[in-house]
């Protein structure tokens, strides 16, 4: 079952032809027209999550389904989100495709402003720029099509109360609580939802498998989802591990911008140096006695985890240097906590605030929480700047965060 972001129930089989008659060829496939878009009421004011969540809940109801593999784009993945931790018994198979969990994950990116601004101002021509906006693909033709494709969709004053709700969508709580088998496939060509977000949502939900894919046409999607459905898992039994401790000490890291500089590098030139990179993270890692998680691919950065808060200090400093030289900054943030273990994954609330705290760090920079500044501040050989309580998505309380900056205290 796919969740909609602006579909048309007629149209979207010609429109999104790579993706729904090959999904419907393999699978009993269902998609449907939510609320103030496709052949559904076109005039629907509440968009909140609990509407759309009603939505999705009668066309279950209807399908007879007693399980089934839901499958969500952009907009409606907090949406999927919501369902698959309410319902975990319903899905058995969670597919997130250019996945956001909270607008903080997108407000700052220039497509996400210009399409805003448009948006507001003048319907045709958003409609005409979105798809071009959203891919980077400079086609008249194509963006006619795709504006007269967004237009048969939804009408301007509910497409705007959409866009006007989407703002206050927020299920990054949820993503540690989910326990069905999830996919995350995010686009490198899509400039609204960049790699990034898929990457930090991917790392922290458990057992989360990441896909990046260059096609604009989204083609590969089918068969990553059969391969992904149809795998055989031996069952896990996820412990949580305390190390002597009673801590581990996460790192995150992944490329500043990394959109950007496929764009100017080119993808060929950018893959090339991006793979270097992730091999000498890796190797920087294993020196000072980290474990770079393998179950968590994440295409443009590492996770890893350490025993020592002074040896995640000192490996993330490293990481950030190889950044650099690289010409491909780093954002590196640091937290410890528990984490919950199975065979080549980590995951849980820990995780969550080592890649928020990477969110908010500078090019090349390392911040660390205040639980990894206590354990180190003695023995790192560094000094720490003061960077105040932090709002982090997702987390509860505001957590304190600290520059790390070579040198002794």
């Amino acid at each position: 079952m796919t969740a909609p972001a602006f579909t048309h129930a007629e149209l979207s089989w010609e429109e999104w032809a790579n993706i729904l008659p090959p999904l419907a060829s393999r699978f009993r496939a269902v998609s449907y027209d939510a609320r103030g878009t496709g052949l559904s009421d076109r005039h629907a004011i509440d968009f909140s999550t609990e509407a759309m969540i009603r939505d999705l809940e009668g066309v279950v109801a209807g399908t007879g389904f007693d399980s089934f593999v839901l499958v969500a784009w952009c907009n409606a993945v907090p949406i999927a989100v919501t369902y698959a931790a309410e319902h975990p018994e319903r899905v058995s198979h969670l597919i997130l495709c250019d996945a956001f969990t909270t607008i903080s994950d997108i407000a700052q990116t220039p497509a996400y402003q210009a399409t805003t601004a448009l948006l507001e101002m003048d319907w045709v021509l958003f409609t005409e720029t979105f798809g071009q906006v959203l891919w980077g693909y400079a086609n008249p033709e194509f963006g006619r099509q795709f504006g007269e494709f967004i237009r048969a969709c939804s009408e301007p004053e509910a497409h705007r109360a959409f866009w006007r709700t989407v703002q206050s969508y927020d299920v990054t709580a949820l993503l540690p609580q989910l326990t069905t088998p999830t996919l995350v496939v995010q686009n490198r060509n899509n400039r609204l939802f960049p790699s990034a977000v898929g990457q930090r949502t991917a790392a922290v939900i458990r057992g989360a498998r990441l896909a990046l894919i260059d096609d604009i046409t989204y083609a590969p999607v089918p068969e990553l989802v059969e391969a992904f459905v149809l795998e055989e898992r031996a069952p896990v039994k996820p412990a949580v591990t305390h190390l002597p401790s009673g801590m581990t000490a996460i790192l995150f890291a992944d490329i500043v911008d990394s959109t950007a500089l496929t764009e100017r590098l080119g993808d060929a030139a950018f893959r090339e140096k991006a793979r270097d990179l992730d091999s000498a993270l890796r190797t920087i890692i294993r020196d000072h006695s980290g474990t770079a998680i393998e179950g968590k691919l994440l295409g443009d950065g590492v996770l890893a985890v350490f025993t020592s808060a002074r040896h995640a200090i000192q490996a993330a400093l490293a990481c950030g240097k190889a950044g650099d030289d690289a010409g491909l900054p780093l954002h590196l943030g640091l937290h410890a906590g528990d984490v919950i273990r199975e065979e080549g994954n980590v995951y849980g609330g820990a995780v969550n605030i080592a890649s928020r705290i990477a969110g908010l760090s500078a090019a090349g920079e390392v911040l660390v929480s205040e639980t990894v500044r206590s354990l180190a501040r003695t023995s790192a050989g560094v000094r720490f700047e003061d960077r105040g309580e932090q709002a982090l998505r997702g987390v509860g309380e505001a957590v304190r965060v600290w520059a790390v900056r070579e040198g002794d205290a």
